[in-house]
């Protein structure tokens, strides 16, 4: 659940079906994740205290019987001395709690979140995982991160959909560690530009693809894309592929 949208009536509704449950072998069980904890509203923390049993008294039917994992990027020790977050909720709510550096501050961890993220987005997307060069996972690792996480899987989930690396990672700046804006002196890489880029990628991969089914006999593969022979070697030189990829 994102805090951000949770309304205090989403948390009377997951109440009224926990009490419907009945007694607790049928009431909500499994796992309820909190993102983002110290973006709720104050009616929220009020209700979802409410929801949450003290200590072990969890037999009455208005608890949650579910797990509760939740999570934050602020520091909500900070939060709670501002008085921004409910001292209540956050002791009922802090169990086993795990403190993660941001990940400027452990970038060792980034070749194998890119290497997890490379191989989620390529499923979901249903594209071709591409290859990481060095020249991309040094920018990576010069890269501040400061959306953190989240901002390294959207990074490489453009990598994935556009398959260009130049183009995923335009708008990141590793000498300042921020992105690039409208001042700055890099240039923006425009929608139309990343679909060319796009449409490169996925003809390439369709050539390749077929004159490794042909055992790269160019006349039966341009015969097979239905183009010329001329403009095949044509696209061949373009693309760099002189016919070595060939067993």
């Amino acid at each position: 659940m994102i805090c951000a949208s949770l309304t205090s009536d989403l948390l009377d509704e997951l109440a009224r079906e926990n009490a419907a449950a009945g007694d607790g072998s049928r009431a909500l069980r499994g796992t309820i994740f909190f993102d983002e904890l110290c973006e709720l509203s104050a009616a929220s923390q009020a209700k979802l205290l409410h929801l949450l049993p003290d200590g072990d008294a969890i037999s009455n039917a208005r608890f949650l019987r579910a797990r509760i994992i939740s999570a934050t990027s602020q520091d909500i020790e900070e939060e709670v001395r501002a008085g921004h977050f409910r001292k209540e909720l956050y002791y009922r709510l802090k169990g086993i709690c795990l403190r993660l550096p941001p990940l400027r501050e452990r970038k060792e961890d980034i070749p194998a979140l890119v290497d997890f993220f490379l191989s989620k987005h390529a499923g979901l997307l249903g594209r071709p995982r591409p290859a990481v060069g060095a020249s991309t996972m040094r920018i990576l690792h010069e890269y501040a991160w400061p959306g953190n996480i989240r901002e390294l899987e959207n990074v490489v989930k453009k990598l994935v959909a556009i398959g260009d690396e130049s183009v995923a990672l335009a708008d990141l700046d590793p000498e300042t560690g921020a992105r690039v804006g409208s001042g700055a002196m890099r240039e923006k890489i425009s929608l139309k530009e990343a679909a060319r880029a796009a449409s490169r990628q996925a003809e390439r991969e369709l050539i390749q693809q077929v004159l490794t089914r042909f055992r790269w006999n160019r006349k039966r593969a341009a015969q097979e894309l239905q183009i010329s022979y001329k403009a095949l070697l044509y696209k061949l030189k373009q693309m760099g592929l002189d016919g070595s990829e060939a067993s």
